[in-house]
């Protein structure tokens, strides 16, 4: 499955958070990320993500979609950081 991640976490949890995402996905823009993950995988990084957050004032959004063909995807100025040159 293809999903795009999205996070708003307190700034002292920013770091632990970011590095949690970059195992399993490319980072694309602050706090956005993006790329094709297992459903296991994904299970893991919720439960992972828990325990880094505070869920009372912390949130995730994960958007799913079973291919990243069915996503359009436009990029409006600077791209932060360049997918295309992975293989």
């Amino acid at each position: 499955m293809y999903i795009i991640l999205v996070y708003d976490i307190g700034v002292e949890r920013v770091s632990k958070m970011l590095k949690l995402c970059r195992q399993y996905l490319n980072w694309i823009q602050n706090s956005v990320f993006e790329g094709e993950i297992t459903e296991s995988q994904l299970r893991e990084l919720k439960m992972k993500a828990k325990k880094i957050m505070d869920c009372e004032t912390d949130s995730l959004i994960i958007f799913i979609s079973k291919n990243q063909k069915w996503l359009q995807k436009e990029i409006v100025g600077k791209e932060k950081n360049d997918t295309d040159i992975f293989i």
